[in-house]
C-alpha cells in the first residue's frame, strides 16, 4: 500500500489536489456534525458570518455569503423569526439596517460549534500521539497557507 505522503511529494499540483480534496472531505463531515435543528446550511452559515463579524448590511452578508441579496433576503428572514437576528437602523444610512445575532442566535450558534468541535475531537481521539502530532504541524502550516 502506497503511503499518501509519498504520493504527494512529486508535484505542488498534486499535493494541492490531494489537500483540496482531503479538506473538503473533512469540512463536509464536521457541517454533518450539528445538533438536532432545523436551520439550514446556508442560515447557519449566515448567522456564522454575524458572529464572526458583529455586525453588517444585508448586502454586506450577502456579499460574504457570496449569494444573491434577494437569497439573502429570505435567509435573514428565516433568522428572523427565529429570534436569531435582529435588525437595528444603520447609525448613517436611514435607507439601510444593520443585522447582528441576538443573544439566542449566539447560543445557538455556540451549540452548533460546540457539536462539531465535539465531533472532530471524538475523531482525533481516535488517533495515534504521532498522527495527532502530525494534525498540528498541519494545522499551523494551512493557517500560514490561509493568511498568504
Amino acid at each position: 500500500m502506497e503511503c499518501p505522503v509519498e504520493a504527494h511529494q512529486g508535484t505542488a499540483d498534486e499535493l494541492a489536489k490531494s489537500l483540496r480534496e482531503a479538506i473538503q472531505r473533512l469540512n463536509r463531515r464536521v457541517r454533518q456534525a450539528r445538533p438536532v435543528g432545523d436551520l439550514t446550511f446556508s442560515q447557519l452559515s449566515a448567522l456564522t458570518s454575524l458572529q464572526l463579524a458583529g455586525a453588517l448590511t444585508p448586502r454586506e452578508l450577502a456579499d460574504v455569503e457570496r449569494v444573491q441579496p434577494p437569497t439573502m433576503t429570505k435567509i435573514v428572514g428565516k433568522l428572523e423569526e427565529r429570534g436569531l437576528v435582529a435588525r437595528t437602523p444603520h447609525p448613517t444610512d436611514g435607507r439601510q439596517v444593520i443585522l447582528s445575532a441576538t443573544e439566542r442566535g449566539q447560543a445557538v450558534h455556540a451549540q452548533f460549534e460546540q457539536a462539531r468541535n465535539e465531533w472532530l475531537a471524538s475523531q482525533l481521539a481516535a488517533l495515534s500521539p504521532a498522527e495527532r502530532e502530525t494534525l498540528a504541524r498541519a494545522a499551523e502550516v494551512l493557517q500560514k497557507v490561509a493568511r498568504a
